[in-house]
């Protein structure tokens, strides 16, 4: 199936814009899909030299992702047969996780595995997903749960969110709030894409006023900042506070039980031949959860 491209001159426009087009969507450029070129799998786009992919086109990209994802995990069964947590992991984090977790995890996992060598991508966890079920990645950390069939799930630990206010938040320092205490026109949230992001805006439906949030950010670095200088309030989870709430600006507040939060797990694909690789990892992080 690979590099299985058929031309002939008058077609070959055509072939070249549907190969790069179904090659791009498989995220493998050396996946090149054999075809009659008479409209099946692609369609030339208005622009000179683009293709756009039929629904059928689709469905053959979906499964040749799922083919090649198989293949790497056969790939994997003959490379880590024998020692657990050894050679290359390609591990995803979602960013309101990487900075918090993985300076806990990562000395650990180095201490007890000295011959895993990690690769790590932190993005969002719509992109993690689709790199994990494409085979791209082997084993993603995020908040669960995930609604991928094909993915199969560990959870690790339960992280609590509390209000992130300014210093000087006229609300007692020692009493609990509800969702009903968030002001939503003054609640500042991460960008879309985020899971953060949703999962506040799912706690603080049945807040006070219904406007709408306007302001935005692409790390909880920024969104503190927001903070600490006035602007607003966030939601910021338990695993974030010794990294981000050091500003003698800011102080927190807890919710009543019970509390609002996210449980973070550990997701990889059902064919994968290395779940007892992803159970080891998920266990060091359970333990440098508890330990740190």
């Amino acid at each position: 199936m690979r590099d299985s491209v058929v031309n002939t001159p008058h077609q070959f426009d055509t072939a070249t814009a549907v190969a790069d087009a179904v090659a791009r969507r498989v995220g493998d450029r050396h996946l090149l899909l054999l075809t009659d070129y008479d409209g099946t799998l692609a369609e030339l786009a208005p622009t000179p030299g683009e293709a756009v992919l039929t629904e059928i086109g689709h469905e053959v990209v979906t499964r040749s992702s799922q083919l090649l994802a198989s293949a790497r995990d056969l790939v994997d069964f003959a490379r880590h047969g024998r020692a657990i947590l050894s050679g290359e992991l390609s591990l995803g984090v979602i960013p309101t996780l990487a900075p918090y977790v993985l300076p806990r995890v990562l000395p650990k996992l180095q201490e007890r595995y000295p011959e895993l060598q990690v690769e790590l991508r932190e993005t969002q966890t719509g992109v993690l997903v689709d790199e994990l079920t494409r085979g791209h990645l082997d084993v993603i950390m995020l908040a669960l749960p995930v609604t991928e069939s094909d993915l199969e799930t560990m959870p690790l630990f339960d992280d609590p969110f509390l209000l992130a206010v300014p210093a000087g938040d006229a609300r007692p320092r020692t009493g609990r709030i509800t969702s009903r205490d968030i002001d939503r026109d003054r609640l500042i949230l991460l960008e879309e894409g985020h899971c953060l992001r949703d999962q506040a805006l799912a706690f603080c439906a049945n807040s006070r006023r219904g406007g709408s949030m306007g302001l935005g950010a692409t790390s909880l670095a920024t969104v503190m900042q927001m903070v600490a200088n006035g602007y607003g309030v966030t939601l910021v989870p338990q695993v974030a506070v010794d990294v981000e709430v050091r500003d003698d600006r800011v102080r927190l507040l807890r919710f009543v039980s019970p509390q609002p939060g996210r449980t973070i797990g550990l997701a990889w694909r059902r064919t994968s031949p290395r779940k007892s690789d992803f159970i080891a990892l998920g266990e060091i992080a359970k333990d440098a959860i508890r330990t740190s």
